[in-house]
């Protein structure tokens, strides 16, 4: 007997005989591109390929993008613009038969997602689907329409060569064919656009070419949003209506079906704003309305998840990919039982938001293991087993000790307070944040298995760190507080961040929140307080509000502050707090203004580096190191960085 009856039982999609109801859908490229170097080849195929030898079904991890077309010296930009594609590369066959085998000596299926992202530069009529990107798009032509549908069969059938079991045509996130389904995007007068037969010719045609060139033998699905999150989109209704004309096709094998778009609330990467499948329900009006099998993915967070949207009939498989980023034995441990051994995936979308705003290395805040699958087989015993104390018990600290632990070394965690999370334990208090605690929880119990010794309410100082005899320790103490330095900023009516999720500060009804923080933590603190009923104006000095979130990740928590009547100023700074009044200046233009009526004032201004150990133990320790905020304020996804070169670096 199994707790997940219909997510383990097996399904034949297309051609695909598939051994349990898991998809994983692509999300890899950034891990090491599979058209890189041949290192980088061999890390996307050692990372697939240990998901299903862990379980996984079926894996659509190749986003394919294929040949673009403009003039020459024309230069595409924007969200996935590309110059060439990669079906035509000289390496794609050895680097895509070299996957297919890993896959299938795993059990596994795979297919090929074929995707040309739209508007870079072409479209079918010279509009935008999006208020976030203007640059207008070269017009289609017949013959270029033509050029496309056989360069896409072209490459489906280069797919198969390679050894796919099929591909899976991408017809959502501003693609290109997308925008010919869309009555937004499309405003063509002549056979391609107007009525729903009309702006369904291209995909229809692309899908007639490729079973021509491909065959029955081969399995062919779409992806498709199941809305235009735009307005003057298609709705649900025309969505389903889509699926039935292309089952009526009779060359289509399965639908993939998502939500969301590149910008939007929701995008298609659904951060934690967000309830797990939020959109489940949603794909079951598919499932009653087509007879193909149906695909949802789409915050599929756990495997009770999993089986409560299989189970109500609302899928027949379910797309998981950054639960399969944070744990690659997703699959393995719900067939074995063990669900609560699964690490969690938070939602907070810094694995993509690193990536597209700062250009970092593609990562995963809650699993260092994810991209070392080719190089690392996790634990690496110590040659030689020390004692470790790890002062402070927030992201950096726990994972330096579980990871530490896990390699044989004898570890104690030293923490001033009375419980372990640091300030990701206070973010548990805001809204939509409870996956958070789940993550903390789940590494508490971690660290009780790998025998980490817990000592809380300890406050380490130098001398008592060296009568420890450790002989590593590891300053991870975190950050204090931040004062920006404001005239007034020490009144009895502002407040710390931490002190308000806390629960430690009584704030009036009126509140300012002072952003100095650029990722979550101002418009955290401004959500919790608007659902406490609080009217909060929040003042950012940066042209928009929290610039480390991704197009991926905001904006889902503005529509919510926005429905909640939270007010956001941008590109101003605040000059002094007095009594009711907030004094603000224009960044640019230093022109002053005033916020009136304010009861209470929040800091969301980060904090400062709590790293005085490391200059202390300095010449008197010989191994002493530091991490995570302790050294300078980031993210958990940097600190949990930080805590695998460490522990790694150690013989």
């Amino acid at each position: 007997m199994t707790a997940y009856p219909t997510l383990l039982s097996p399904i034949t999609v297309g051609t695909m005989p598939l051994r349990n109801r898991v998809m994983m859908p692509p999300h890899t490229a950034p891990l090491g591109p599979l058209w890189g170097t041949g290192e980088q080849a061999a890390q996307n195929i050692a990372y697939i390929r240990s998901r299903c030898e862990a379980g996984v079904a079926w894996v659509v991890n190749i986003t394919g993008h294929i040949d673009n077309l403009f003039i020459p010296g024309f230069t595409p930009v924007g969200i996935g613009a590309r110059t060439k594609g990669y079906f035509r590369l000289p390496v794609f066959h050895d680097r895509v038969q070299a996957y297919t085998e890993a896959v299938h000596g795993a059990g596994s299926f795979t297919t090929v997602q074929l995707v040309s992202q739209g508007g870079l530069p072409n479209a079918p009529s010279a509009t935008l689907s999006s208020p976030v990107l203007n640059n207008i798009p070269h017009v289609l032509d017949r013959e270029e329409i033509r050029w496309y549908i056989h360069e896409f069969a072209w490459s489906a059938e280069a797919s198969q060569r390679a050894g796919a079991d099929g591909v899976d045509l991408h017809l959502n996130h501003d693609d290109l064919m997308e925008w010919f389904l869309s009555p937004l995007a499309n405003k063509r007068d002549d056979e391609y656009g107007g009525s729903l037969e009309n702006r369904m010719r291209f995909v229809t045609e692309i899908i007639r070419e490729i079973r021509e060139r491909c065959g029955d033998d081969y399995t062919v699905g779409v992806r498709l949003n199941m809305f235009e999150e735009a307005t003057g989109g298609y709705d649900l209704a025309e969505g389903i209506e889509i699926a039935q004309r292309l089952e009526a096709t009779g060359m289509v094998d399965y639908l993939s079906l998502v939500a969301g778009s590149n910008w939007g609330n929701p995008s298609y990467i659904q951060s934690h704003v967000y309830p797990p499948a939020a959109w489940a329900e949603m794909s079951g009006e598919f499932v009653k309305a087509v007879d193909l099998p149906i695909a949802y993915a789409g915050r599929v967070t756990t495997p009770e998840v999993a089986e409560q949207v299989l189970a109500a009939g609302h899928a027949h498989v379910v797309g998981v990919a950054r639960g399969l980023l944070a744990d690659g034995e997703w699959v393995r441990k719900a067939e074995e039982g063990r669900a609560e051994d699964i690490r969690p995936c938070t939602g907070c979308n810094d694995c993509i938001s690193s990536v597209v705003v700062e250009r970092t290395a593609y990562a995963c805040a809650v699993n260092p293991h994810a991209g070392t699958e080719s190089t690392v087989t996790w634990p690496v015993p110590a040659a030689a087993p020390r004692t470790v104390v790890v002062v402070g018990g927030g992201p950096a600290g726990m994972e330096v000790a579980a990871l530490a632990a896990e390699r044989g070394n004898t570890v104690e965690i030293w923490e001033a307070t009375d419980r372990l999370g640091g300030l990701l334990r206070t973010a548990t208090a805001a809204p939509t944040y409870e996956g958070f605690a789940t993550f903390l929880d789940w590494q508490e119990r971690r660290l009780a298995t790998a025998g980490v010794t817990v000592r809380l309410g300890v406050t380490a100082d130098a001398e008592s760190l060296l009568e420890s005899g450790a002989d590593t320790i590891v300053v991870a103490a975190g950050t204090r507080a931040r004062r920006p330095g404001i005239d007034g900023d020490d009144l009895p009516f502002v407040y710390d961040v931490r002190d308000v999720l806390g629960g430690r500060a009584v704030v009036g009804n009126r509140v300012v929140v002072i952003a100095q923080d650029d990722h979550m933590a101002p418009l955290a603190v401004a959500d919790h307080l608007a659902q406490r009923g609080h009217a909060v104006t929040v003042v950012y000095s940066t042209l928009g509000p929290a610039p480390l979130l991704s197009r991926y990740a905001i904006g889902g928590i503005l529509a919510r502050l926005e429905e909640a009547g939270v007010e956001i100023r941008t590109s101003e700074q605040v000059a002094a707090i007095e009594s009711g009044v907030v004094h603000v200046r224009k960044v640019y233009s230093k022109l002053p203004d005033l916020i009136e009526g304010v009861d209470s004032v929040v800091l969301a201004c980060g904090g400062v580096p709590q790293g005085e150990l490391l200059t202390q133990l300095r010449g008197r320790h010989a191994d002493v190191h530091v991490v995570g905020d302790a050294f300078a304020p980031r993210r958990q996804i940097y600190a949990t960085r930080e805590a695998y070169a460490l522990v790694t670096s150690w013989s």
